[in-house]
């Protein structure tokens, strides 16, 4: 495969990343669009293109606004709405990429980007096939996961308190993405994620345990399940993993269980991360064919 270092504008901020070719390209090739998830990089997902484009697929991968080598302020804002139309920028761009086909143009998406993917491709219908892996499907329902009740109140006045300051001049707060201490306020707690983002984020130089506080605000307003039953005719594939407690396969089998034909599930054994670890190769191969066959038709 060949690899390149490209670029493209979304809103007034440049978003980078890597453009992957297939070593073998007859015509025009289909292209997916991939990127990362909640306080992610683009590297922890490049694997995946590796693999699609082993098997002949181009695929674009880049970093949201404000995280990794994108620009944009303030920095570790995860923004859904900023995001999603990274989402649908980046598709413009492949579309003029010499030898990718503009009609053929697929859509990935793991953890928080695995609910953009279900809106982009609910309400783009310039996307062919759209791969959501252990998806946040319900922003609700998945933040009250998180959250226990007991922290609300807390949660709130954090919350509160960012916007008086911002509004009096002050910069965004930051809070840590996830911590081995259970009493502070973090955007994803528990030991899980705490432990993998340790394992794989300092070995990334851009990676930063942060985001604003106001990315847990923007999170708890998030709704990906109001676009659930508007993807079809668009087909779904949906990797749910079968023990996840991030984005729990309970709210995600009953968002499948909703969402319109025409639509396909792999069921993945272990927690949240398991897709990137132990059962990558279960979860990437799945996407891989089910894009190579939806692309193909």
């Amino acid at each position: 495969m060949m690899r390149v270092d490209v670029e493209f504008t979304s809103g007034a901020v440049t978003l980078r990343g890597w453009l992957y070719r297939p070593e073998r390209m007859s015509g025009s090739t289909p292209l997916v669009v991939m990127t990362h998830g909640f306080a992610g990089v683009k590297e922890w997902v490049a694997p995946f293109a590796e693999v699609f484009s082993a098997a002949g697929l181009a695929c674009l991968v880049y970093d949201h606004p404000g995280f990794g080598t994108s620009d944009g302020e303030p920095r570790y804002e995860v923004d859904p709405t900023a995001q999603i139309e990274g989402y649908r920028d980046a598709i413009t761009f492949a579309q003029t990429l010499d030898g990718i086909d503009p009609e053929r143009i697929g859509i990935w998406g793991t953890s928080y980007a695995g609910g953009h993917v279900l809106v982009v491709a609910a309400t783009d219908r310039r996307v062919r096939a759209v791969v959501s892996q252990v998806p946040i499907t319900n922003g609700w329902a998945n933040f009250r996961s998180l959250v226990p009740s007991i922290m609300l109140p807390a949660v709130h006045a954090a919350i509160a308190a960012d916007r008086r300051a911002r509004a009096a001049g002050k910069p965004h707060e930051t809070i840590k993405a996830a911590s081995d201490d259970p009493t502070e306020l973090v955007a994803m707690p528990g030991a899980e994620v705490y432990d993998w983002l340790m394992a794989n984020g300092p070995q990334v130089p851009t990676w930063r345990n942060e985001v604003t506080l106001s990315s847990v605000d923007k999170f708890q307003s998030y709704t990906p399940e109001a676009f659930l039953r508007r993807v079809s005719p668009t087909p779904l594939l949906m990797v749910i993993a079968e023990q996840d407690t991030l984005t729990p396969s309970d709210i995600a089998l009953q968002s499948y269980a909703e969402a319109l034909e025409p639509k396909q599930l792999a069921l993945i054994p272990g927690t949240h991360f398991a897709v990137y670890e132990e059962r990558f190769q279960q979860a990437s191969c799945v996407a891989r064919d089910f894009l190579l066959t939806k692309l193909s038709e």
